[in-house]
């Protein structure tokens, strides 16, 4: 554990000496800030109510695409896993989702939706597969640890579902949760980019690319990578924490 957290110290060192080696390289504020020129600006973002409301807006629309897109993977999962004729039919639905061009999708949605709702739709539409396929592999595993058991005793299918199953992935499925929940903050930024949302970190980071305000983009940027960092870490600590009350 240690050992894994030395690296990723020098990783992160590696990746502040590369920025201010690129700096001195280029010398050109509209290309790439200094660091500490971008930390001065991350302070300012932080003190700023703009910044709040855009932050609130953006997390708020990534949890609503992450749980939307949980519910919808759970529930089908589910049914996958007990219906073979279920699982062959949303195959190729899933196999679709995860090739449709991402911008594409936010483009359609538009003339569709609103500019808030376009992109919690995306990102649902984006993090569905990945949550569909971890659901069902774990299923899967758990179908099989318990399927004699099930057969022996008769068990009903929501009881399997409800009581066996679920309890059992839930540690495993938080732990991925994690990276797809960072992923769906990168791709609800992204659609708000795209969309011009209002009061949204991806609306800020249009402006500030519109404004030459490179700085201003660069911290936006940063704070996101934090964000996404704490909500995966946040996932993680939450699956140590229910494997720890089991055992």
């Amino acid at each position: 554990m240690k050992k894994n957290l030395l690296f990723s110290a020098l990783a992160i060192v590696a990746m502040w000496l590369t920025w201010i080696a690129a700096y001195f390289i280029v010398r050109n504020d509209y290309l790439l800030p200094s660091f500490w020129e971008t930390c001065g600006e991350i302070g300012r973002q932080l003190v700023g109510a703009a910044f709040w409301r855009a932050f609130a807006g953006t997390l708020l629309r990534t949890l609503a695409a992450f749980g939307l897109a949980l519910a919808l993977a759970v529930a089908l999962a589910c049914c996958a896993a007990l219906s073979g004729a279920v699982r062959a039919f949303f195959a190729p639905v899933v196999s679709v989702l995860r090739t449709v061009p991402t911008m594409a999708v936010i483009l359609i949605l538009l003339l569709w939706t609103s500019h808030a709702v376009a992109p919690v739709l995306v990102s649902l539409l984006v993090l569905f597969p990945a949550l569909y396929a971890a659901l069902l592999a774990s299923l899967d595993e758990a179908k099989e640890h318990y399927g004699l058991l099930c057969r022996a005793f008769k068990v009903s299918a929501p009881r399997k579902i409800f009581k066996l199953y679920l309890p059992a992935v839930a540690p495993s499925v938080l732990a991925q949760a994690g990276s797809i929940l960072s992923m769906g903050l990168k791709i609800t930024v992204s659609g708000e980019v795209l969309a011009q949302t209002f009061r949204s970190l991806g609306g800020a980071m249009q402006d500030a690319q519109l404004g030459l305000e490179i700085p201003r983009l660069f911290a936006l940027t940063v704070l996101v990578v934090l964000l996404g960092f704490l909500l995966e870490g946040g996932c993680l600590l939450l699956s140590k924490c229910i494997v720890r009350w089991r055992e």
